[in-house]
């Protein structure tokens, strides 16, 4: 009969932790493996359905039936679609997106040019709503923790959910109205003399119906963790609810915080669609909106599995960070 030793046992959890980073860590790969291979499918099969002839397009409105035969020859189109498909599998393994016939250049330059100005978007809104959400939902949360204030939980609950179900694309147009036209201090479009300053209305369109949902759930979760025992202990010791909230509560919303976050931005690269057109933000937005309407089906096929692909892999390392905030995470106790 073998007997575990005191120094044993620190072996063994290291021995467990690493297994459970390994298995963590493969799963989570394998999911953004299955996630690529789907866009790659789905983006291939669905933008050829988009009304219209690439070909006629590609070849301009003047161009003779014979002229139209040599493009669609020229773009693969008479091919059949499994050949096709074979191709364009190849190409991307190869780092080949296409090529754009509308903008005459390589996809993956046109992506290279227009994801700089989508991230920023991104990013900016979201700093723009943790700064803004973290700190309102821990206010509110303090304020109304055990059923106080109910008029302004009420009033607080009812406001959000509001705001929160507004599209993006209608507060984009009703920011336009109340700042660029109206008081017209904010320029309505992109500018290049002033892209910082043109940033601001499309974070702000992209930002409110996020900041409304995270401070909805750091409201509720900082009201539950402040009636806890161990935090009424703490009140007891004459430590302010403020700053209780702030010692104790703020590292337990950590967790449901970031998920949120995660989900958040990779939801705000599919809301930047709307919101860039609006206003004609150069991003990857308003370049499939443009590529669809010239029917340029590369340049769509490129941008959509760029964007799926970033959605994947920003779950991906926010799950990872999860693991590292969260061991229970790795131990599948968490989807």
């Amino acid at each position: 009969m073998t007997t575990t030793t005191a120094t044993d046992r620190p072996r063994a959890r290291r021995v467990r932790g690493g297994s459970s980073w390994t298995s963590f860590a493969l799963r989570r790969l394998g999911g953004l493996a299955g996630v690529v291979v789907v866009a790659v499918v789905v983006t291939f099969v669905i933008v050829p359905l988009i009304p219209g002839d690439p070909a006629v397009s590609a070849a301009g409105p003047d161009a003779t039936v014979d002229q139209i035969a040599r493009v669609r020859a020229q773009l693969g189109l008479d091919q059949p679609m499994f050949d096709r498909f074979l191709d364009y599998v190849g190409g991307l393994l190869q780092g080949d997106l296409g090529h754009s016939f509308s903008l005459n250049a390589p996809v993956s330059d046109v992506v290279l040019r227009r994801l700089p100005f989508t991230a920023a978007l991104a990013f900016g809104a979201l700093l723009v709503v943790l700064a803004v959400a973290v700190p309102l939902g821990m206010a509110v949360g303090a304020l109304t923790r055990g059923g106080r204030r109910r008029r302004l939980d009420s009033a607080f609950g009812y406001t959000t959910a509001f705001v929160a179900a507004i599209p993006p694309y209608v507060l984009a147009t009703l920011l336009v109205l109340l700042f660029a036209v109206t008081l017209q201090v904010l320029p309505p479009a992109y500018t290049r003399s002033q892209p910082g300053v043109s940033m601001l209305l499309p974070a702000l369109a992209l930002s409110i119906p996020s900041i409304c949902l995270i401070a909805r759930v750091v409201r509720r979760e900082t009201a539950v963790v402040l009636e806890q025992d161990y935090l009424r202990t703490a009140r007891g010791w004459r430590l302010g609810t403020v700053r209780t909230a702030l010692r104790y509560a703020l590292p337990n919303l950590l967790t449901s915080t970031l998920t949120l976050s995660g989900i958040i931005l990779v939801g705000m690269l599919g809301g930047a669609i709307s919101v860039e057109t609006v206003f004609s933000w150069p991003g990857l937005g308003l370049g499939v909106v443009n590529a669809v309407a010239t029917k340029d089906y590369p340049l769509v096929q490129g941008i959509v599995l760029v964007l799926a692909v970033l959605s994947a892999l920003m779950t991906m390392l926010v799950d990872i960070l999860l693991g590292i905030v969260d061991p229970r995470v790795r131990g599948g106790h968490h989807g």
